[in-house]
């Protein structure tokens, strides 16, 4: 089959936000998305342009439109952001965003009322009702389908770097998972999540859609979660491996981490370049790392078996990257990589929380509606 890649303005950019809403008293996930998406929407639409349904009715899914810096998809955001933290304050409800949410039980939540979560709860069953999760999204334009496998399988080499800043997710319906990242987990259930397969170029993708959808595996493009992948429609590579992120400042550093990544990719292969193909057994066993230790993780960083420390590699790439960032006026949130690594990822934030409340993970939720509303920490 042929899939139609609408090739996008070069480095273009836009960001998918997916947030908790929390009784504020209990604060535990409550459903809201109905009333708050209703009365925000405008008159005579059929839904608010940029604030969606997620598949549980206590999820708000925020999106930017396209944007041509980080600094404007952050702008972007905090508008709509504004509006839903308005909304949902008039209900008693609070909005914050991790990987998971500390203390609720999945099995407590209401699903959206649309058919294609319908759908896809009684195709997946148990695998779909318990995806209690929550993740930032990052695309980057791409003008040509030629370009976005070879980009794809280049990007995945920094999946446990990715993943490792965003880690936010070490609880799970109130216990410690032990992880830094448990939502990457929980989503690998999924058929067609996970790590992207390695493939040749985009009549392999093409191929591929082809099996998937004639053997009645999936129905559309859409249905293919993985970690990394291209979006033919709205032509880019798409970042799905982060948890989410408490912050705007950490949605800005991992936007800046992707445009320059996928910008300095698309100009080597201008340039007459072969992007690099990382070994599958390499990827699964760093993505693996990352989940687990987080930013203490020690990740392989070639064929040969070398290990480094994932802090030690997100530095040296901030300043490898540094002169792109700067071509396209997002160097201040790049940097702000740096000040994760000093402050601590949201799963050590998280920790420290609980620790300092003799293990209660209430005062969690507490810090991190705090975070939404007062930025980084430090």
């Amino acid at each position: 089959m042929q899939i139609r890649f609408t090739s996008s303005e070069r480095a273009s950019l836009g960001v998918e936000w997916e947030l908790q809403l929390v009784d504020r008293e209990t604060r535990q996930l409550t459903s809201g998305a109905n009333e708050i998406l209703a009365e925000l929407t405008p008159e005579g639409a059929e839904e608010h342009p940029k604030a969606k349904h997620e598949l549980l009715q206590s999820t708000i899914e925020i999106i930017t439109g396209i944007c041509g810096t980080v600094a404007e998809a952050k702008a972007d955001l905090a508008g709509t952001l504004a509006e839903v933290v308005e909304a949902a304050d008039r209900r008693g409800l609070g909005v914050l965003c991790a990987g998971t949410h500390p203390i609720t039980d999945w099995q407590t939540q209401d699903i959206s009322p649309k058919e294609r979560y319908a759908q896809l709860v009684e195709k997946m069953q148990w695998l779909a009702r318990r995806l209690q999760i929550f993740g930032v999204h990052v695309h980057v334009g791409v003008r040509s389908p030629d370009k976005i496998i070879p980009i794809v399988n280049a990007l995945t080499q920094y999946v446990p770097h990715f993943l490792a800043l965003s880690a936010s997710s070490p609880y799970w319906v109130g216990a410690d998972t032990g992880l830094a990242s448990a939502r990457s987990k929980v989503f690998e259930g999924m058929p067609t999540a996970g790590l992207p397969y390695q493939l040749s170029g985009w009549d392999g993708f093409e191929d591929y859609m082809e099996t998937l959808i004639s053997t009645h595996a999936i129905e559309s493009v859409r249905e293919v979660w993985w970690d990394i992948r291209p979006h033919p429609d709205f032509g880019t590579v798409e970042l799905r491996i982060c948890d989410g992120l408490p912050t705007l400042d950490e949605i800005g550093a991992v936007a800046a981490m992707s445009q320059c990544l996928v910008e300095r990719f698309d100009r080597e292969i201008d340039r007459g370049y072969t992007l690099p193909v990382p070994a599958s057994w390499v990827l699964r066993e760093n993505k693996w790392r990352a989940a687990r230790y987080g930013l203490d993780a020690e990740i392989i960083v070639d064929d040969r078996g070398t290990v480094r420390p994932v802090r030690e590699a997100l530095t040296d790439l901030v300043d490898d990257l540094m002169p792109t960032a700067k071509r396209l006026d997002c160097a201040a949130e790049l940097a702000d990589v740096l000040r994760i690594l000093e402050v601590g990822g949201s799963y050590q934030r998280q920790r420290a929380v609980a620790a300092a409340h003799d293990g209660r993970l209430e005062p969690v939720v507490d810090s991190l509606l705090a975070e939404l509303r007062d930025g980084l920490p430090g």
